[in-house]
């Protein structure tokens, strides 16, 4: 079966909940105002893109894949970005939320969050070397035999990472916050 080729199209304020976005290749397009929340998104292909302003909660995104896409100001509750296609995964988020989601496995290595609330979201076994969390709220998360090698926690606050499990190395986090590789020792420290 061969997929259509979509290619610098803009899709503005479309209802993808009622009726799916059909199945192929979608190059450079740009997604605003749109309606994913629950949707079929699977096997689709998407290269370049943009999604702004868009409800994509408990999409279905098996073997969907994300190559270079970027999310902004979008609502993303619930997604599993662990069933998505492994091969080129790699987007960044901006003012977003994704909370419930999952990158379990996942090799998402240099993603940028940005202002993101990641609250409870899963993160076991990622590879998420060099990745940047800016002022991300990570209430919840999950981080176990999780690789965050040079991982800039800087901003990010309400983690808790146990150092004891995950590989630290070069990480980054801020002296504010450092209680959050501290709290499985339930120890009190005093500001």
């Amino acid at each position: 079966m061969e997929l259509d080729y979509i290619k610098n199209k803009e899709f503005v304020g479309i209802d993808y909940s009622t009726e799916a976005l059909k199945i192929g290749e979608y190059e450079d397009c740009q997604f605003i105002n749109c309606n994913f929340s629950e949707s079929k998104l699977s096997k689709i292909i998407f290269t370049n893109c943009e999604f702004t302003n868009c409800n994509l909660s408990l999409a279905k995104v098996l073997k969907t894949n994300f190559n270079n896409v970027s999310f902004k100001d979008c609502k993303m509750l619930g997604l599993y970005f662990d069933t998505a296609n492994p091969f080129g995964l790699s987007f960044s988020f901006e003012n977003c939320t994704l909370n419930h989601s999952s990158f379990y496995k996942t090799n998402i290595q240099e993603t940028h969050f940005k202002d993101c609330q990641l609250i409870e979201v899963d993160f076991v076994q990622t590879n998420l070397k060099n990745t940047i969390f800016v002022n991300c709220d990570l209430s919840g998360a999950i981080f176990d035999n999780t690789d965050l090698t040079a991982v800039d926690f800087k901003t990010a606050f309400n983690y808790n990472i146990n150092p004891e499990q995950n590989k630290l190395k070069k990480a980054v986090f801020s002296l504010s916050e450092i209680t959050g590789l501290l709290n499985k020792y339930d120890i009190i420290i005093e500001k």
